[in-house]
């Protein structure tokens, strides 16, 4: 008998990255609130820019949630939980894009090896949009 069928399969792992990026989001999108000028003007962003980034990150952390529970309690809704998780990952990483250009970095090294929580989240948020909720 070979090692590796010895070791047991842990099917539900990708509760291990969905919980804590989503916990990430979810409470910077909560920082952001209520949703200002101000807020917006302290980062040199425009406003609607500054909305659909907290409202993004809120959003993108409540959807990889219920997204992941979707699938055990919905029966036959399965594929749009995959969609929403799809969804979500995509929303994750272009709203980490837009952290990381605003970062102005002044290249890639610079982002891969200074920047590396925003890296680390945009790679959850890719992993999820590539596999969605087969995981």
């Amino acid at each position: 008998m070979k090692l590796l069928d010895k070791i047991p399969e842990f099917c539900m792992s990708h509760w291990l990255l969905r919980v804590p990026l989503a916990i990430v989001f979810i409470q910077q999108g909560l920082s952001k609130f209520p949703v200002t000028l101000d807020g917006a003007e302290s980062f040199d962003l425009p406003y609607i820019v500054w909305w659909f980034a907290a409202y993004g990150e809120l959003l993108s952390g409540i959807g990889l949630l219920v997204a992941g529970v979707g699938t055990w309690i919905a029966w036959g809704y399965e594929e749009y939980a995959d969609l929403l998780t799809r969804f979500c990952g995509i929303t994750i990483c272009s709203i980490m894009t837009g952290v990381i250009w605003i970062g102005q970095p002044e290249s890639l090294w610079d982002v891969i090896l200074y920047d590396n929580l925003h890296v680390f989240l945009w790679v959850g948020g890719l992993f999820f949009a590539l596999r969605g909720n087969k995981t």
